[in-house]
């Protein structure tokens, strides 16, 4: 159906990471060649994304000259209007960063972390990206007497105050967005969570500067709702860029196409990110399974822009559905957003209420009609 054919203005992109992954894991070897990046630009251009992201490494995959590589990957982006509007820096697959990067025990480590992170930065920068992304993932560990955590924190905050200090130096249009996750590969990573990243930001020198990036699978892996942890980080002004991808609850970082895991969320969390407008980048963080072929990666690329799509007409209908509203209103819904105390009120008013405590305890508030509903809309029984 054209109706759920992506076009750049969908504003889908994808990890060079994503689709060039060769199917390696921990216990098995690549199931599929390296893939060349000027052949990803062209591949999802022709598929409707809007754009393509990197690690400085990703560049590498069958060019080791840098400066060739990126010249044909600027080529490959102006033959096709393809952006880059985020990138980020390896510093977790080199042996070096076994113990961190920002906050590894060796002090050699940390500042060789800072220069990897600012020459990526001048690249970003000339490509027009504007979110950097940091993911912490060997910053953490396996034993609580090998890292004295609260010292940790002050090495994190001191690169991330670093780097902001650096983009702004550079006079660069470019904001940071950390990427929590509870673990793996360390057995505890630092800042697992969206409410641990929101922390450390408040303590940060600018900012203003930094936000998030949260990821479906690694809020899930800690057996958390994506759907509000991104209402928050939307309330707090700092979903800077999202990760999309699948996840079967608490267990290893899968990274399945957007929503071959838990559909209900997915469904609730497009309902989100449409009716509340987020303008960024839909990303797409996820894995070709191993299983398959090189033509399967361009299947499992579409499935993740039409999921997407299905999911954002169904999400439409269900708030167009007249019974949907009217549930919602016997639901209260629209209710919890008028303030508890009127304009003017103070405590002294509330003190003087005429409450019903019995009346109001026997109200329903009918959550399962609404439920009903919402999963009737996702089976395609209404709409």
């Amino acid at each position: 159906m054209t109706a759920f054919t992506p076009t750049p203005d969908d504003r889908f992109t994808f990890g060079l990471w994503t689709v060039g992954w060769q199917a390696r894991d921990p216990f098995g070897d690549a199931s599929r060649p390296p893939l060349d990046p000027v052949e990803t630009v062209h591949r999802l251009s022709e598929l409707g994304a809007h754009g393509v992201t990197f690690h400085d490494d990703d560049l590498l995959a069958v060019e080791p000259d840098r400066e060739k590589a990126i010249a044909a990957f600027r080529k490959a982006l102006d033959e096709t209007g393809m952006k880059v509007p985020m990138a980020t820096t390896n510093l977790f697959t080199h042996p070096v960063f076994k113990d961190g990067a920002f906050t590894s025990n060796d002090r050699d480590v940390r500042r060789y972390a800072l220069r990897k992170v600012m020459r990526n930065l001048d690249l970003a920068a000339s490509l027009g990206a504007r979110t950097y992304v940091c993911w912490g993932g060997r910053e953490g560990a396996e034993s609580d007497a090998a890292k004295d955590v609260k010292a940790a924190l002050d090495r994190y905050k001191e690169g991330l105050d670093l780097l902001c200090q650096y983009v702004l130096d550079k006079g660069y249009d470019i904001r940071f967005a950390i990427e929590p996750k509870p673990n793996e590969p360390r057995g505890d990573i630092l800042l697992p969570t969206i409410g641990h990243a929101l922390g450390l930001i408040n303590e940060l020198e600018h900012p203003e500067m930094v936000g998030l990036n949260p990821e479906v699978g690694h809020e899930q892996m800690a057996g958390l709702n994506f759907v509000h942890g991104i209402a928050q980080a939307l309330w707090h002004g700092k979903l800077f860029h999202i990760d999309l991808n699948g996840q079967h609850g608490p267990k290893y970082d899968q990274d399945l196409i957007f929503g071959h895991g838990d559909l209900k969320s997915a469904f609730f969390l497009v309902d989100l990110l449409e009716h509340h407008g987020y303008d960024g980048p839909r990303h797409f963080d996820y894995k070709p399974l191993r299983t398959e072929d090189p033509q399967d990666v361009w299947d499992s690329a579409a499935a993740n822009m039409r999921t997407y799509l299905i999911l954002k007409d169904k999400a439409a209908k269900f708030r167009q559905d007249p019974e949907v509203q009217e549930a919602l209103r016997n639901s209260r819904v629209d209710e919890l957003a008028r303030p508890t105390l009127a304009e003017g009120e103070t405590w002294q008013d509330l003190a003087k209420d005429d409450f019903d405590v019995e009346a109001a305890a026997a109200r329903g508030f009918h959550f399962t009609r609404l439920n009903q509903l919402a999963l009737e809309h996702l089976m395609g029984v209404r709409g």
